[in-house]
């Protein structure tokens, strides 16, 4: 065991967030498995790409495949997968139905994943926390 694993190394850690924070997070088990889908859900970059596209407007399949240069079929099931997931509505528009954002919890988490991966920097971590 590392000597930052043990009991006392893990009473004396000081988090980042306070244990307010920390509750918020502690959410029943099914609450979990879904945000697991919903990663699941967001972890495949056509669809990440298919949310970005979301974000600034709402769309219709044939417009997002064309902007998308994919097929119908390849559109439709990415669609699918994110009104799974709660992650896009759709609503009938005369004979097109068109795609948006869920809510802005879905823009936010969109953002955040996108403006966190373009970050250049690394946290600098302590010599106390470094692996060896």
């Amino acid at each position: 065991m590392d000597r930052r694993d043990t009991p006392a190394a893990l009473e004396t850690c000081s988090p980042p967030h306070s244990a307010h924070d920390l509750a918020l997070l502690d959410g029943p088990q099914a609450t979990l498995e879904r945000a697991t889908r919903l990663f699941r859900a967001l972890g495949d970059e056509g669809r990440l790409r298919l949310l970005m596209r979301l974000a600034t407007a709402p769309a219709c399949v044939t417009e997002l495949a064309k902007a998308e240069g994919q097929s119908l079929p390849t559109m439709s099931q990415r669609l699918r997968a994110l009104r799974n997931e709660r992650l896009v509505t759709s609503r009938r528009d005369g004979q097109r139905i068109i795609y948006a954002l869920a809510d802005v919890h879905v823009l936010i988490i969109v953002r955040m994943a996108v403006e966190h991966s373009a970050e250049t920097e690394q946290p600098i971590k302590s010599e106390e926390h470094q692996d060896v």
